[in-house]
């Protein structure tokens, strides 16, 4: 494409605006032939879309590499100030030797001071940040020994001062209390107080007072999954040996609303459905008869008679009940629920006991027996100087414990009104992620 020459423009010579840094310039500058000038010329054209050019300029003009600026002579640096040579009177070998002695003197003494303060380091580095696991288990032996011995010293002298004011007739100084996560849990309105007139009356009226004002005895049903696990009858017959008149039946392809149907009629006053999950007890279902309620419980950590060690075997003795820390009104709830599977009238020459204890809503079992033992203490008494001390024997009362098994943890998952009823029913309290979002909160 050539630009006529009544445009003002000289024929025979192509005008663009070219930088001679671009790749462009690069590209006609290394062959400007018609041909590339005539590519070089439409792409530009295309680029601004059919519009006329801008101010242009010729292209032989444009295309003349730019000069260098010129060169300037470099400047005469400045002279510097030629200062005065300062001679220094001179040393006796003697005095030099003193000087590089004391030079060492004091390098050893930065080196020392630097080897006691890693060694120190060394000493205060926690054990899990050693690698060698001897190095780590010797570090950690030591520092149990000293937390060990500071204990004794602060017990010694806790002792000595609660001694001496006894001896002068004041008060002993208070032990402290450790902080722990139960006595600073969040406040709860719910808690119940001695004093709550309403709590007891809620009592007499609900679904246990008839079992636990002993007007009717209590009978249990004990069934399975659908698909149960070798572990899981095991289970169930420690759980037997543990609840008086309970009574276990197959579940076969019966459904669950079969199931309380057919214990109402035979007059069982609860039932307890054993869930298994990979051949693993994982879940008790806790159904009140005959209006309920019904709770899920999450079953963890079960140890079964056999594996604990030094285990003993329960009699048929009715056990005493043993109820820890359920506080609120939910945990009282719970409580008097669990209760109600069992007796009320203990035998105590059985000397059996169950605990359900319950700590930061995690409710832990236990099942023991009991001795009472006389145990002879000699304590020597002075008689005065130059005399032998006499031994005076003492009998303390001390009680012995062996655990009878089996051991498990339970978990409340929800609590619903009514029997059990997936489609219709209506829970109390249900568990949700969203609750666990404070460890100081507690619901049982």
């Amino acid at each position: 494409m050539r630009v006529k020459s009544g445009l003002g423009y000289n024929p025979g010579v192509w005008y663009t605006r070219v930088y001679p840094r671009s790749p462009l310039f690069h590209l006609v500058r290394s062959s400007p032939s018609s041909f590339n000038c005539f590519f070089f010329l439409f792409f530009i054209y295309c680029l601004r879309g059919g519009r006329p050019l801008p101010k242009i300029l010729p292209i032989n003009l444009v295309l003349q590499p730019p000069h260098p600026p010129p060169l300037l002579p470099p400047t005469p640096a400045a002279p510097s100030p030629i200062l005065p040579a300062v001679r220094r009177p001179p040393q006796s070998a003697s005095r030099l030797n003193h000087l590089n002695g004391s030079a060492v003197d004091i390098k050893k003494a930065e080196l020392k001071k630097y080897i006691k303060e890693k060694m120190k380091d060394r000493e205060a580095l926690l054990p899990s940040a050693i690698k060698n696991k001897e190095k780590r288990s010797a570090v950690h032996a030591k520092l149990k020994h000293q937390k060990k011995l500071e204990k004794k010293k602060k017990a010694k002298v806790r002792e000595a001062e609660e001694k001496k004011a006894l001896e002068l007739g004041e008060e002993p100084p208070a032990r402290p209390i450790p902080r722990t996560i139960e006595n600073t849990r969040e406040l709860d309105e719910t808690v119940c107080k001695p004093d709550d007139e309403e709590l007891f009356a809620g009592n007499d009226a609900d679904e246990f007072s008839c079992i636990l004002k002993e007007e009717r005895t209590p009978k249990v049903l004990i069934t399975t999954s659908r698909f149960h696990s070798s572990r899981g009858p095991a289970f169930i017959q420690e759980l037997i040996s543990v609840i008086p008149n309970a009574h276990y039946h197959k579940r076969g392809t019966y459904d669950l609303k079969k199931i309380v149907e057919y214990a109402n009629n035979k007059d069982f006053t609860s039932i307890i459905v054993v869930h298994t999950n990979r051949r693993e007890p994982d879940a008790l279902l806790v159904i009140g008869l005959p209006s309920g309620p019904t709770a899920h419980f999450k079953l963890s950590r079960l140890v079964l008679r056999k594996d604990i060690k030094n285990h003993g075997n329960p009699t048929n003795h009715q056990p005493e009940l043993v109820f820890n820390n359920f506080t609120t009104r939910l945990g009282h709830r719970v409580g008097r629920l669990i209760q109600s599977l069992f007796p009320q009238d203990p035998n105590f020459r059985g000397r059996r006991v169950v605990t359900f204890h319950n700590q930061r809503d995690f409710i832990f079992f236990r099942h023991h027996r009991y001795i009472f033992e006389t145990k002879e203490s000699k304590e020597p008494e002075s008689q005065g100087k130059g005399k032998k001390e006499a031994a005076k024997t003492q009998e303390k009362v001390i009680t012995r414990l062996q655990e009878c098994g089996p051991r498990f943890t339970l978990k409340l998952i929800s609590l619903q009104h009514g029997t059990f009823d997936t489609k219709g029913g209506e829970y109390e309290w249900t568990h949700k992620p969203e609750m666990d979002t404070s460890r100081r909160r507690f619901f049982l």
